[in-house]
């Protein structure tokens, strides 16, 4: 299958202008690259104004529709023209509180509505620190993928004490735990789960990004701070295909 590379702007940039500047110069950057499935995730304002690469929204809510003020829905991302979700991001967890609980419910919502949940592991400094990190991984994809009916999901592995730090987790290190989520993911839902794309996420760039893919078996990357840079995040794609 070709490497899925995701870019995921975050809350950036801060203007429509900025943001049409910003994905113009990325497809420019990517436009003879075939050999990589490419899905930008911009803040929700800015989903309307993309159209030539597949787009993903960075959050879902867990209902269709209602009162649910400043909620966005599965079904208005799928009349956008979202084909993917990030869901379960550790920014989401910290800072709004979700938890395994309202992560499965966000995942099964986008699957109900034909969306591919980016569904998000990983453990923190002090997690790893305490050799916490397999009990962690284990807690959050069993909690996050419990009783689903489908498991048409994209997992992404991303050390919370590699995002945004210029700390990326070494490419030895990150083959283990490849290797420890998909025999997480086979010893609880059955092998039939082993084909499950899993990505790594957490300080990608483009002198990175590469051993990833090619040395630790990851099927695609979860990019943040490097897809602002679109000559950066094109680097990322070309050294991965």
């Amino acid at each position: 299958m070709k490497p899925i590379i995701i870019a995921n702007w975050k809350m950036n940039p801060q203007s429509s202008k900025e943001a049409n500047k910003l994905f113009e110069d990325i497809e420019k950057e990517i436009k003879d690259i075939k050999k990589a499935e490419i899905v930008i995730c911009p803040p929700f304002v800015f989903l309307p104004s993309f159209t030539n690469i597949k787009k993903g929204a960075q959050d879902v809510f867990l209902e269709k529709g209602g009162a649910f003020t400043g909620e966005v829905s599965p079904l208005m991302l799928k009349d956008l023209g979202c084909e993917y979700v990030i869901v379960g991001h550790s920014e989401r967890r910290k800072y709004f509180g979700e938890t395994d609980e309202i992560i499965n419910k966000k995942i099964k919502a986008a699957l109900e509505n034909n969306l591919t949940p980016i569904f998000c592991v990983g453990e923190t400094k002090k997690e790893k620190e305490e050799n916490r990190t397999e009990e962690v991984l284990k807690r959050e994809i069993k909690g996050g993928l419990k009783g689903l009916g489908s498991f048409e999901v994209t997992l992404a592995y991303e050390p919370i004490w590699a995002i945004g730090t210029g700390n990326a987790c070494e490419v030895k290190t990150a083959a283990k735990m490849r290797g420890i989520i998909k025999d997480i993911l086979e010893e609880s839902f059955g092998k039939g789960v082993s084909k499950t794309p899993i990505l790594y996420g957490g300080s990608v760039n483009s002198k990175n990004a590469a051993g990833y893919i090619k040395e630790a078996g990851f099927q695609g990357l979860l990019v943040g701070g490097a897809s602002l840079d679109a000559k950066e995040f094109g680097k990322i794609v070309e050294s991965v295909v």
